[in-house]
């Protein structure tokens, strides 16, 4: 098993793109191309940020995840926009990907202070 796969926000972000994909299959025609789009996208870009975070030298890590902080909060406004469009099934869909973006945010959050700390 590879270092990554044991952190809990890369368990978090795989599932929030493996839902997403799941989401977005059933969202209507419309949506699917628009906003679906968008966030299957914003979802494997947040993936390739942690990864590239991780392997990061030292120097640059804390600006890779400041980036995968910021394409958090872009994911998250992408997702409360689906709600309002109603673009998912249900609300529990909506309240299980939301909650995983939630769960991501607050964790880059605490390794982007962790990181902070020891740059000062």
């Amino acid at each position: 098993m590879d270092r990554k796969e044991r952190l809990p926000i890369w368990r978090d972000a795989n599932r929030l793109l493996l839902e997403l994909e799941q989401a977005v299959r059933q969202f209507s025609r419309y949506h699917k191309y628009t906003v679906g789009t968008d966030l299957r996208r914003q979802a494997m870009y947040i993936c390739r940020m942690l990864v590239r975070s991780l392997s990061a030298a030292e120097g640059q890590r804390l600006h890779q995840v400041q980036q995968m902080r910021h394409a958090v909060d872009d994911i998250k406004v992408m997702i409360q926009l689906a709600q309002e469009i109603k673009a998912f099934q249900n609300f529990r869909q909506f309240e299980l990907i939301s909650g995983l973006a939630v769960a991501i945010g607050k964790q880059g959050g605490a390794w982007y202070r962790q990181l902070s700390k020891r740059s000062t």
